[in-house]
């Protein structure tokens, strides 16, 4: 039955508490550190031109053509469907924003950013304790599954591209990769800046979370197109938060997120492994 007719015939029954993640405030987005952002606010220059090569590189890494896997998850969102919360675009738009700057921009980007410097210092005992940070940190089995199956995939598809892939994973994470210390591995073998990597980064999860959406409530493709929008505006700002994050400022606490998660578990129709 088609959406529009559905809704006309069937009652809803508002819920009690907010199907979203969390509740986002107002100074959550505010990127000058006023409110409850990481640090304080940063280098405002004009960032340098990216080489086309590594431009490329990063526009690859983020495309949904990868094979690694990211369409198939939607971290909680069709749970959220499922218990009627989430029933038309705009709260599938409010949904995927408040979790960019609740969760992404708090946990996995800063992870990124910091990652990326690591990999290009060399220094393995960084790297490892940032992957140990986010497998201690995701707050549901289908999370956990999700980033170390991510991370997997990608470190095989870097496999046909780096021929010393072996050596700069074997002694520091053994099997357990997790997918942003894997996608920072990637980036820092570009040009790109720490910046411009955790773009990349949040432009390829929205769209992974925006096709979720279209699938899942569902809507159509100028809904989408209208949601990828409204984040790749929100994106910078979330970005900007995670470069001032220091280790004692990340932050994984979504507990709202990890209770759909749970009940994904135990869904019986779905589409998505998480």
């Amino acid at each position: 039955m088609p959406t529009a007719a559905r809704q006309a015939t069937t009652i809803r029954i508002e819920p009690m508490i907010d199907p979203r993640p969390e509740r986002l405030q107002d100074d959550d987005r505010d990127t000058g550190g006023a409110g409850t952002g990481c640090g304080t606010a940063g280098d405002t220059a004009p960032p340098a031109a990216l080489p086309a090569a590594s431009l490329l590189q990063l526009i690859w890494l983020a495309s949904p053509a990868l094979p690694i896997g990211g369409f198939s998850y939607s971290e909680g969102l069709e749970a959220g469907v499922e218990w009627g919360g989430v029933d038309g675009e705009a709260r599938a738009s409010d949904w995927i924003a408040d979790q960019l700057h609740l969760s992404l921009a708090r946990g996995d980007l800063p992870v990124v950013a910091q990652a990326i410097a690591a990999w290009r210092d060399g220094d393995a005992s960084r790297v490892r304790r940032l992957n140990d940070w986010v497998l201690q940190t995701r707050e549901s089995a289908e999370f956990l599954l999700q980033t170390e199956q991510m991370g997997r995939s990608l470190v095989e598809w870097l496999r046909l591209r780096h021929d010393d892939i072996a050596e700069a994973f074997g002694g520091t994470l053994a099997a357990r990769i997790t997918y942003p210390v894997a996608f920072a591995f990637a980036a820092s073998r570009t040009q790109a800046s720490v910046r411009d990597g955790c773009l990349a980064f949040a432009f390829g999860w929205a769209e992974n979370m925006t096709g979720a959406a279209v699938k899942s409530v569902p809507l159509g493709q100028s809904a989408g197109q209208r949601m990828l929008g409204r984040l790749a505006l929100e994106i910078p700002a979330a970005v900007e938060r995670a470069l001032r994050c220091a280790d004692d400022e990340r932050q994984a606490f979504t507990p709202m997120l990890a209770v759909h998660s749970a009940r994904h578990e135990t869904q019986y129709s779905r589409l998505f492994r998480s």
